[in-house]
């Protein structure tokens, strides 16, 4: 039986076939895919990921606790997530309405939202946690 991709976002066949190693293996291949474009397609994607590693190197140095780092961490994915939904739902709504349409408007709109949200949460656990750090380290 031969693997169809399409087949499998529709949810078609899987009851059919086999549990197979190799096929969820080449799953992650979508995945990293979808990492790719955004990497090259998406300049906020960029910036947020940029951001996320000078938050990283900013944790090495000042050394963040355990915790610190689950929140760091935590803030990083969501941001990131966030905004791979958002290129998700818009590129589906350029695909149903190529057209400018209001009601697709309203859509990206709130998906944007959704980026911004988890983005000022993100500086806020951000100033949360490296600001008495790099007070500590400078006006100490």
């Amino acid at each position: 039986m031969s693997f169809d991709y399409y087949d499998v976002c529709l949810n078609t066949n899987m009851k059919k076939r086999k549990f197979s190693l190799t096929q969820r293996f080449k799953s992650f291949t979508h995945a990293i895919n979808g990492f790719r474009l955004m990497w090259f397609e998406e300049h906020n994607f960029r910036i947020h990921l940029i951001a996320a590693l000078f938050a990283c190197f900013l944790g090495f140095f000042v050394s963040l606790k355990p915790i610190e780092w689950a929140l760091i961490l935590f803030a990083i994915a969501m941001v990131l997530a966030a905004e791979l939904m958002n290129t998700a739902i818009e590129n589906v709504c350029d695909f149903i309405s190529p057209e400018l349409d209001p009601r697709i408007k309203k859509i990206k709109d709130i998906s944007a939202a959704c980026v911004l949200l988890t983005a000022i949460f993100a500086i806020l656990i951000a100033a949360f946690v490296f600001l008495p750090k790099l007070l500590s380290i400078y006006f100490v």
